[in-house]
């Protein structure tokens, strides 16, 4: 029991101390402010994000088994609210002002809406699986069959922080919000390109390509149809990718408008 007790006071600690430092950064002058902005985003994102979320249930993991990976978790749950009644309580002079969860409160109930949000923060997992296999599964296919490579940063980042008025409770939410529909993003674009590039055909529900061509809009912009034949498929194929293609993207992306991949595709 007390090997348990002291996983989580230094679990506690450690996190309690690395947000300290993430508030302090900014004030260390220029360099200080730089390594700010790398961390918010990706890769110093995904490090930063690792230090709350992975590293307190490793080590948890580690030292302790399924017992330590619980108390990690409440580690993680008591730093965050610890972070929460700080944040707040520093910004007094605010607390009179709009609340997104105090508004939301009063359209759904209290305990609906408070539970509903913590219940979001079980898909966190899922959510890293998707990032990992950005990082890991999808690399390869830009050397292998020269799919477009994306700059993350461009997607998986966070700058909520800066918009005026969000504190405590409610940053800390648009913060998860902010990161998670970059990664899920980046994850939907990414598989644009596979989906197009090995079964551009379309289902044959109607209904499913009517739910699907917001993420995937080749379904409505070049897929066979699905009473097609393989001799139709191949042909798209043809007319879409060839050898000397720099870039092999899903039929809308960006690269096809640039001269060098439009020539290509016409040859």
């Amino acid at each position: 029991m007390n090997q348990l007790i002291f996983l989580y006071v230094y679990l506690v600690g450690l996190l309690t101390v690395g947000a300290g430092c993430l508030h302090l950064l900014p004030r260390l002058g220029k360099i200080g402010r730089e390594i700010s902005d790398w961390l918010c985003y990706a890769p110093g994102i995904d490090l930063a994000l690792a230090y709350f979320m992975l590293i307190p249930v490793t080590i948890g993991l580690l030292a302790s088994g399924w017992q330590g990976l619980g108390i990690a978790l409440l580690a993680e749950l008591t730093a965050l609210w610890l972070w929460v009644i700080f944040h707040e309580l520093t910004h007094l002079e605010q607390r009179h002002q709009s609340k997104i969860h105090r508004k939301l409160s009063s359209i759904v109930g209290t305990w609906q809406n408070h539970l509903a949000v913590w219940i979001t923060a079980l898909a966190v997992p899922l959510f890293w699986v998707v990032r990992f296999t950005e990082l890991i599964v999808y690399p390869p296919l830009t050397i292998l069959i020269r799919l477009p490579k994306y700059d993350s940063k461009e997607w998986v980042n966070v700058s909520r922080h800066k918009f005026e008025g969000l504190i405590g409770y409610d940053l800390i939410w648009c913060l998860y919000c902010d990161w998670m529909t970059g990664v899920w993003s980046l994850g939907t674009e990414m598989l644009r390109n596979v989906e197009s590039f090995w079964c551009p055909i379309r289902f044959y529900s109607e209904k499913k390509c009517e739910n699907c061509q917001l993420d995937f809009p080749d379904v409505d912009n070049g897929w066979v149809a699905a009473d097609g034949t393989m001799e139709d498929v191949t042909k798209l194929l043809e007319s879409k990718y060839t050898p000397a293609q720099e870039e092999r993207a899903w039929f809308g992306h960006s690269c096809r408008n640039c001269p060098e991949n439009s020539s290509q595709e016409q040859q």
